[in-house]
């Protein structure tokens, strides 16, 4: 998918006597964004985006060791081998001079063929890492001004890890132009080390120039206009990490000593055989436990609180990506630990006071948020009318930020219509949900709307799911209701075999559990989202909603079963 972003000069800091000037570039194709402010607390800015820049860079992918110029050695000392093997043998060794003689000369002349293409190759590497370390960079960061904060947002290289770093407005004093918005900015090396200069007994100004912004500039600059050919895993990224950010989470509260002392342990014993995990012990009314697989070191947490009510051992991969948090240890006031499950995303966020740093992970490191991700699976999969669609988005760009109950009697919906339609508005790139303050916010990731049927990841489980509900092969046979929601189980016919899924979803239709007998849920659980039968379970007690306001249960030969 290809993007063209055009800066007009580029992003940049500038020291003087007078203090610090962090102008950031911003992309002038899209609509008009600028923020001009001076920045109150500088030390817990430097801090906070240079963690930022940390998880830009990030990048936990195997990189196999370089064995080129072992081989090239090799290459040289096969004629020595043979020689060596073949000494006992006069017959051999006559016939192996006439050899030795021949490879010598392709050897020769394939290295003088090869040499300039190894000693390019080697430069050019080593120059790009030296010089133009942006060019390993895909995507720009993604910057939005709304009405009561800042947020940067990012992935890492590896897409594995996704960084948003939030600044309250009462972060910024003398705020001179606002054009609330959402647009990408140039963001290199050269920024991250001039933003090391900043200190605390500068001036420092934040500047987001855009289009319109100032006439000096546009008519003088250089302007930059690159076509960037992103990947649709990047922006499916962005996608399901939003969808995964809108489910239910089990919710730790770390005091920064107990997330110091994670970081020291994995600093201080390095373990180089996996799978190396923490598994986090939560017990209500208890301390926070946390055992450091495969060594089976634990760590007792005394300062934590745990917020739930139900007991949960959740494992957690890729745990050296939690060091990107390290420079924001001494300036948080504290840390909240969100965990969806065991092999699932969680997201840590960082109380530096007027600013929030959220740092989401996905279930280990080789497991990128957009290849095998479908958490928007598990949110509500009610169908949505167009026009409603287009209301609620429409409502939301006009409040920039709001909550889903304000937003429902502004546009004069349920809250279960509402929340399907933020979810499809969602996985469109047309907003986000604040994980940390619990608001929709609006925020366009592109430009132009993104085409939907090509970023969604193609699922077999909900094409199966369809394929059965069509056929009538969904009986539902006990419906549970809650205060939390409710809790449906049934049959679920498919090639001839029964499979017994059991759903349970909140009150806002969300999943919160799901288990059925069939082999895909007994290997992969909920790692790569619900099961055919899950979802033919679900879609069936929907359909039945929408017809005849309540799901149709009559005795059947299974006991409780779904009348087709």
């Amino acid at each position: 998918m290809e993007f063209t972003h055009r800066y007009v000069g580029q992003s940049s800091v500038q020291h003087d006597q007078g203090g610090s000037q962090v102008s950031f570039a911003a992309d002038t194709l899209r609509e008009p964004t600028y923020f001009v402010g001076e920045i109150t607390n500088h030390i817990l800015f430097r801090e906070a985006i240079s963690a930022l820049h940390r998880a830009v860079v990030s990048d936990m992918r195997l990189k196999p060791k370089d064995r080129t110029a072992y081989f090239a050695w090799l290459q040289t000392q096969t004629e020595a081998f043979l020689a060596d093997a073949a000494v006992r043998g006069k017959v051999a060794h006559e016939r192996l001079e006439v050899v030795k003689a021949q490879l010598s000369d392709i050897n020769a002349k394939s290295n003088t063929i090869m040499k300039p293409f190894y000693v390019a190759q080697q430069a050019y590497f080593k120059w790009l890492y030296e010089h133009d370390r942006d060019a390993w960079i895909v995507l720009d960061p993604v910057i939005s001004v709304h009405p009561d904060e800042i947020a940067f947002e990012c992935f890492s290289l590896d897409e594995s890890s996704y960084g948003r770093l939030a600044c309250d407005l009462e972060m910024f004093d003398a705020t001179q132009d606002v054009k609330w918005g959402v647009t990408n900015i140039d963001y290199s090396w050269t920024l991250y080390d001039a933003f090391q200069q900043i200190r605390s007994y500068r001036k420092t100004e934040l500047r987001i120039e855009g289009d319109g912004f100032t006439t000096q500039t546009s008519g003088s600059a250089e302007v930059f206009q690159p076509k960037i050919d992103l990947p649709d895993s990047w922006v499916r990224g962005f996608l399901q990490v939003s969808a995964a950010m809108t489910q239910p989470l089990f919710t730790v509260e770390l005091d920064p000593m107990d997330v110091h002392n994670i970081c020291f342990m994995m600093r201080a014993k390095k373990v180089r055989v996996g799978p190396r995990s923490l598994r986090v012990q939560l017990k209500p009314g208890q301390p926070v436990e946390i055992d450091f697989e495969p060594r089976g070191d634990r760590l007792a947490c005394p300062r934590s609180r745990y917020l739930g009510q139900e007991e949960a051992d959740i494992r957690i991969w890729g745990r050296r990506r939690l060091l990107i948090l390290e420079r924001l240890i001494p300036i948080a006031r504290g840390f909240t630990w969100r965990l969806m499950g065991s092999g699932l995303p969680s997201f840590m966020m960082a109380d530096l006071g007027p600013m929030r740093f959220t740092l989401g992970l996905s279930g280990w490191s080789a497991n990128d948020w957009s290849n095998t991700a479908r958490f928007d699976l598990l949110a509500p999969r009610n169908a949505v009318p167009a026009d409603v669609l287009r209301t609620v988005h429409g409502k939301l760009a006009e409040v920039w930020v709001t909550d889903i109950d304000s937003l429902a009697a502004a546009c004069g919906l349920d809250r279960p219509t509402t929340l399907s339609a933020l979810t499809l508005l969602t996985q469109q790139g047309r907003c986000i949900y604040d994980l940390d303050k619990g608001f929709w916010r609006h925020r366009e990731l592109a430009r132009e709307p993104l085409p939907f049927d090509t970023l969604r990841i193609s699922s077999p489980e909900e094409e199966s799911a369809m394929t059965i509900v069509r056929a009538g092969g969904v009986q539902v046979r006990k419906i549970n209701h809650s205060s939390a929601g409710v809790e449906i189980s049934g049959g679920v016919w498919e090639n001839g075999h029964l499979y017994e899924p059991t759903v349970r979803m909140d009150n806002d239709n969300r999943i919160v559990s799901a288990k059925c007998s069939c082999s895909f849920y007994v290997h992969n659980k909920l790692h790569k989202g619900p099961c055919a039968h899950m979802l033919a379970l679900r879609r069936a007690y929907d359909r039945d909603l929408q017809q005849g306001g309540k799901p149709n249960v009559v005795q059947g030969p299974w006991g409780n079963a779904h009348a087709n």
